[in-house]
């Protein structure tokens, strides 16, 4: 243990000094951060696992957008707009969350106003948490949290980059170049007969042409793994320990997926690290992507024309075949309306964000780019190993992530993403390096090993690309949009849905439904509640069941999410209050709704109560109880997703309920609001 906690020194990236002997370093660094067998799923946002719009119980596509290593049976489906399935993008619904306001801060301890919360919660297979010094677990474990973003209007944006969650569950098509020699045309002409408008983008087909191109770290240990080479008859970046036969899913590079943090420039931006070892948390902030710049070579077709990849991986092979080793920085947004340095950082402080010039990731020249914050880190929340259930304080790991600030005051469509990393300290992965690959491996595959018992060896079950290994999960698209004006100062607290159709063991991995958080306490004067929530009309959780159980046990139409808000007494009461004997509606604000028409305490009751079905009690034209079609009494013709309302609630205590969903002795879908 003292090995893995001891100070690592701190390297500056300067563009001289990323060598080879870099690349080792990594091998010591990024070796200890690898990872073993254990899956993770997120439930809010809600995880894809790489679903799209399945009714089966098990996904189709296990490579679809990126490789999670998980279960074929986790994950959610993408939401849906109305009570019918999607038929095109238009019918799907991406959870929209209102961005933090101006001088916001991280410390959710702080007295700052304009913080917008959001509860990321995953639940993890083989534990993590624990001190790595005073209270060892059986494992050492990281997770980390991270999100890529997109200008919601496309402007700017080729139409094969645009992120979207795509209308089939095909894996995008990829054909590497046949020379390095290619011309511009060339590539031009691979992606576009590789990029379909209907499947999933999330990474580009640029980033995962890079990783094909570019050569490999080969001061890493892999074990006694052989990684096979790619068409140009080198071993590249998709080939990892953990990947040795280069296997691609979507745009994703294995290894910038397996290895963190990575040590060229990538799209993703860190949230948060947490770790069993906090003493790392310098190194991890200070070698952010978000806080350090990153070096990667570049080479041109003609001229100007940068091409969107090399071969070479460090300083002095890019040097010496005529490229130009390059730093990179990575960014919150592009402050385009300032063209020159002394413009750019004149804006310092502003708002209290930062400016900078410098190239940004996805450039060639300086423009202006607002900094990103550090990432957290803090301790991993504590889980036992075999599990993928509560924490110690009855709820699944979770983290409150302060939604990023953007000053443009544009929408971004965005992905969330989770990374469960657990090691073994069989080999020391601070100095175990290339040299120890093959038989030279201090661990091998399936060993026997002598107990002293005349000679009767016993073999241990050991597979060495599960000794360091990757697990993830990520979101569908989802929104971070401007505030509504006059709630810059407030702090917004997201009230969401999480879990899908069907008993518990039928829905396992995922989990039933809930409200999450299901009790949240906030300050009358400061705080806003913004209630929303997503589902799917395509839950059947049909055949193939792989090793679970199929079904969809639950009220209302087979295969369809559907939730709802009405108040009741007391959390264990399973009656709601009716309309006239009811607090929470009569003592609240409505500062925002989807619709606009909910303008009254009645309109907010019956609005929640339908899950949207109806707008307004009256005076909404089609939208209005009485003049709209009767709403089905199991939800069966309400919308699948509800986009819901922004309120300010008078203090008091709460509690609700949805009707369709809460079944006592099956499940219980409730919650509670204390307003100081």
């Amino acid at each position: 243990d003292s090995v893995r906690t001891k100070a690592l020194p701190h390297f500056v990236f300067d563009p001289m000094v990323f060598t080879m002997e870099w690349l080792v370093f990594c091998t010591v660094f990024y070796l200890y951060l690898t990872v073993v067998w254990g899956d993770v799923y997120l439930h809010n946002p809600r995880g894809s696992n790489n679903r799209l719009n399945e009714q089966s119980a098990e996904r189709t596509n296990a490579n679809r957008v990126f490789d999670s290593q998980n279960n074929d049976r986790g994950g959610y489906n993408v939401g849906d707009l109305t009570d019918e399935p999607f038929t095109d993008e238009d019918d799907q619904y991406q959870m929209k969350y209102f961005q933090s306001g101006p001088y916001k801060q991280w410390e959710s301890s702080g007295d700052s106003d304009g913080q917008s919360f959001l509860t990321v919660e995953w639940t993890n297979q083989h534990g993590c948490g624990g001190s790595a010094d005073t209270d060892p677990h059986k494992q050492n474990c990281q997770i980390i949290l991270q999100y890529m973003c997109q200008d919601d209007s496309g402007s700017g944006i080729d139409a094969d980059d645009v992120m979207r969650d795509g209308t089939d569950t095909d894996t995008q098509d990829y054909r590497g170049p046949s020379s390095l020699d290619e011309s511009s045309s060339d590539a031009t002409g691979r992606k576009s007969g590789d990029v379909d408008d209907d499947s999933v983008i999330q990474e580009s087909w640029e980033w995962y042409d890079k990783c094909y191109v570019k050569e490999r770290n080969s001061g890493l240990f892999v074990a006694d793994r052989y990684l096979q080479s790619n068409d140009l008859g080198y071993s590249s970046s998709i080939y990892t320990r953990q990947n040795p036969s280069g296997e691609r899913s979507g745009y994703e590079c294995p290894e910038e997926r397996d290895y963190y943090p990575y040590w060229h420039p990538t799209p993703w931006k860190d949230i948060a690290v947490l770790t069993d070892n906090t003493g790392l948390c310098g190194y991890y902030t200070s070698n952010s992507f978000n806080t350090a710049g990153r070096e990667e070579c570049v080479e041109y077709w003609s001229g100007t024309n940068r091409k969107h990849y090399s071969q070479w991986n460090n300083g002095n092979d890019c040097e010496d075949n005529n490229g130009e080793w390059m730093t990179f920085y990575n960014y919150l947004e592009k402050a385009t309306d300032f063209s020159t340095e002394a413009q750019c950082t004149a804006q310092n402080g502003d708002e209290g964000m930062t400016y900078f010039w410098a190239v940004p990731y996805d450039g060639v020249t300086e423009e202006c780019l607002v900094a990103l914050d550090d990432p957290d880190c803090l301790q991993a929340p504590w889980t036992r190993s075999n599990h993928l259930g509560n924490g110690p304080d009855g709820v699944p790991s979770n983290y409150t992530w302060v939604l990023p600030y953007f000053p443009s005051g544009e929408t971004y469509r965005c992905v969330l993403r989770v990374r469960y990393n657990i090691s073994t300290d069989d080999y020391d992965g601070f100095d175990t390096f290339s040299e120890s690959n093959g038989d030279q491996s201090p661990v091998e595959k399936d060993p026997l090993v002598d107990i002293g018992a005349n000679n009767v060896p016993l073999q241990l079950a050991i597979d060495t690309t599960q000794l360091g290994r990757t697990f993830q999960d990520r979101s569908h698209l989802l929104k971070i949009a401007p505030r509504p004006d006059g709630t810059e100062e407030n702090r917004i607290h997201n009230l969401n849905v999480r879990g899908k159709r069907g008993n518990i063991v039928q829905v396992y991995p995922a989990v039933e439904y809930d409200f999450i958080p299901n009790q949240l306490e906030i300050d009358s004067d400061k705080d806003l509640v913004h209630v929303q929530w997503t589902g799917s009309n395509t839950h059947d959780n049909g055949s193939p069941g792989g090793d679970g159980q199929t079904g969809d046990d639950g009220e209302g139409d087979d295969g369809t999410d559907r939730s709802n808000i009405v108040e009741i007494p007391d959390r264990i009461l399973n009656y709601p209050y009716p309309f006239e004997q009811t607090t929470l509606w009569s003592g609240a604000d409505i500062l925002w709704s989807d619709t606009g028409d909910v303008t009254t305490a009645e309109d907010l009751a019956v609005n929640m109560a339908s899950a949207g079905y109806y707008s307004c009690m009256s005076g909404c034209y089609s939208d209005s109880a009485d003049t709209k079609d009767t709403m089905d009494n199991l939800l069966n013709n309400a919308p699948a997703s509800y986009a819901g309302v922004l309120l300010k609630l008078s203090p008091g205590t709460y509690h609700y309920m949805c009707t369709r969903n809460n079944n006592f002795t099956n499940r219980s879908q409730k919650g509670s609001i204390t307003v100081q």
